[in-house]
């Protein structure tokens, strides 16, 4: 399963991903792993949660970064959930790949059992038609 936190930059898309992290750690029996694109919010994060700054891996386009994803999964059978945050950045999206993109990470969702909360900055209104069941907040 997806969940899209959307809205433009400087509404509180972070705040509200970590608040959701933190809450789900306390009823998770697995693994929860944070991906951003700085160590900022590394201290708001519960210490159960694996926080990776992801422009340390020198990942360069999306492709490159499915295969981090992969990694991540492949190296913790116990990981449940996988927090985006600014996934646009993180994750190399541009505007026309974005509904190939988030259709990557249902797939990618559904395969290996992980569900993933991912904040972008777009308008729920900008989404593909597809993708836009997905948002859970709408900022």
């Amino acid at each position: 399963m997806i969940e899209l936190i959307t809205g433009e930059k400087g509404k509180g898309k972070t705040k509200i991903l970590i608040h959701k992290a933190n809450e789900a750690v306390l009823l998770s029996n697995g693994s929860i792993v944070f991906l951003d694109k700085s160590n900022k919010h590394m201290y708001e994060l519960s210490n159960r949660i694996r926080m990776i700054n992801v422009p340390e891996f020198h990942i360069g386009n999306f492709d490159m970064f499915c295969g981090f994803l992969y990694g991540i999964a492949s190296q913790d059978h116990d990981l449940e959930q996988l927090y985006l945050d600014s996934f646009l950045s993180i994750a190399h999206v541009n505007g026309p790949e974005l509904e190939d993109a988030l259709a990557f990470l249902q797939e990618f969702s559904k395969t290996q059992g992980i569900d993933i909360v991912i904040s972008i900055s777009i308008n729920a209104d900008a989404l593909p038609a597809s993708m836009k069941e997905f948002v859970s907040v709408a900022l």
